[in-house]
């Protein structure tokens, strides 16, 4: 990454305004408002100005979008977090050796601060009339492109602080999403649950079929784990008096990458006792309608080239009768491995022969129905075999109360009528031991302290988990759970040294660098590391 013109250019300036004894970094700033209350004040003042700007100075600052010199004047754009407003920048006002000052040494991207007097121009725009001007920090990158922004797929992702700079719809993704987890928050606060914390690193993993990523903790010689669930942590605290928790965290899942998982999203888990999972059924109505409204102000949003409408009431479907609509197959019938491998092979489904019987009907589910399930969607009623957590259903031992959540083709939320009885989660853990013997990586290990938790009791319960990340993308209409993530990982590259060698001589514009060559703490010839 050698340096181009542009930064060398830029780096100069930068060694210029140095020997000006003009720090470009400097400690503080005094803006008083903000580029959109700016606009507000001038708005509500402006009847009483009789077309003269506003007499009361205000200092304002942001980063320089736009430069547009016209010899006597100069007009440039600044943007904060709130919107961009126009300086005005006149040689009568700031004098000749500013606006040359100015002229030479801001760049796009550079943070301004400025001092003067608002009022609106002939064409009809709010802007600063500039008596003084200020550098904030030193942009020694230039923007991207103006026109085309940036849209390499790759670097918006690697360098997402570029992104967000250039693309506002960018930003605008990552505002929704903070409403829709605020509205989470509010819709079960206000229902009396408790947020509460639990263990990142676990000694067993659990509450999900996943595999895990594993961590040695050096301070207590073991191996542990990052969580795929916080859910066996959260029926804890159900066994130990709270009656609603929630948590909202990061689960980690050692999976494939692609446009609807990473290995690391974000969850929502509530649990509530006294409610069984037509209560929760409700409850995700009810959630996803209120964060729906909160985010976006409607509950009909584009998602792709439909229409997605989350009015009540959702349709509802036994997951006995979507496969047999979608793929003929009666799960309560073909109940051995041999002939269910058979049929979903016919079909066309991505099975191996060694794929367990639970493995291949969810397989079934997510090749053959959730693509169908555009409008929201509740699929109800699974078989024990794939709900080792579930609570039986009391007139059919065969299914568990169970309930999935499918809204364009997304799986959104799965929930529970939660298994309570101590005897029979053992039993549905030695099952999953022998899933795992017979070659499910995903299987879940026997939790032993979790079976003691439910021997002290735990009232009736029903539970729920949300998937954030895909309600984003639902929300935003993005067709990867990349674009929902600030920051998704990606492999790393390796990192040449041009960049780092090429910067080394400018350290000597550091303040205080010399004197620390002097006393030998540092050396521009110095090891880079």
């Amino acid at each position: 990454m050698p340096l181009n013109d542009q930064q060398r250019a830029r780096l100069e300036k930068l060694r210029e305004l140095r020997q000006q004894g003009i720090d470009p970094y400097p400690a503080r700033s005094h803006r008083q408002l903000t580029a959109a209350q700016a606009h507000a004040v001038f708005t509500e003042r402006e009847p009483h100005l009789g077309g003269q700007p506003d007499p009361e100075p205000v200092t304002l600052a942001g980063r320089v979008v736009s430069v547009r010199d016209m010899g006597r004047t100069v007009f440039s754009h600044i943007r904060d977090g709130s919107g961009a407003i126009q300086l005005f920048l006149r040689r009568e006002f700031v004098g000749d050796d500013q606006l040359a000052w100015f002229k030479r040494y801001v760049d796009l991207n550079d943070f301004v601060e400025a001092d003067g007097h608002l009022f609106r121009t002939r064409t009809g725009e709010v802007s600063l009339e500039v008596h003084a001007l200020r550098l904030l920090s030193k942009a020694l990158n230039p923007p991207p492109d103006k026109w085309h922004g940036l849209t390499d797929v790759e670097t918006r992702y690697r360098q997402r602080y570029v992104d967000l700079m250039a693309n506002p719809d960018t930003r605008q993704i990552f505002v929704t999403r903070a409403r829709v987890i605020r509205a989470i928050r509010q819709y079960l606060d206000e229902r009396g649950f408790l947020e509460v914390e639990t263990p990142t690193l676990q000694p067993i993993y659990g509450g999900a079929a996943a595999r895990p990523f594993t961590t040695y903790y050096h301070a207590l010689d073991q191996t542990f784990y990052l969580r795929i669930s916080d859910e066996l942590y959260l029926k804890r605290l159900l066994v130990g008096g709270y009656e609603r928790v929630y948590e909202i965290c990061k689960d980690f899942r050692n999976e494939g990458i692609d446009a609807r998982h990473n290995p690391e999203f974000t969850m929502l888990e509530f649990y509530a006792a006294y409610a069984d999972y037509h209560d929760i059924m409700q409850m995700c109505e009810e959630l996803i309608v209120f964060a729906a409204r909160e985010a976006l102000g409607t509950l009909t949003f584009q998602w792709g080239d439909t229409v997605i409408d989350l009015t009540p009431p959702w349709a509802r479907m036994s997951l006995r009768e979507a496969l047999l609509r979608f793929t003929g197959i009666d799960f309560l019938e073909v109940t051995d491995q041999p002939t269910l491998y058979a049929r979903a092979r016919a079909l066309g489904a991505d099975v191996e022969p060694t794929t367990v019987w639970p493995r291949i009907l969810d397989e079934l589910l997510k090749t053959f129905v959730r693509p169908r399930l555009v409008q929201p969607t509740f699929i109800y009623d699974y078989p024990v075999a794939l709900s080792p957590l579930a609570k039986r259903k009391p007139e059919d031992p065969r299914l568990v109360e169970r309930f999935q959540l499918f809204v364009g083709g997304l799986e959104l939320a799965n929930a529970y009528t939660e298994l309570n009885d101590p005897l029979d989660q053992l039993y549905r853990f030695l099952e999953q031991a022998r899933d795992r013997a017979r070659g499910d990586e995903e299987a879940m290990p026997i939790d032993e302290d979790f079976i003691n938790a439910l021997m002290y009791g735990m009232p009736p319960t029903g539970g729920f988990g949300l998937g954030i990340d895909r309600l984003v993308m639902l929300f935003t209409n993005r067709p990867t759970i990349r674009e929902v993530i600030l920051f998704p990982q990606l492999r790393t590259k390796p990192q040449p040294l041009g960049l780092v060698e090429d910067l080394q001589p400018y350290l000597e514009l550091v303040p205080g660098f010399q004197e620390s060559v002097s006393t030998g703490s540092a050396s521009p010839e110095g090891d880079p590391g």
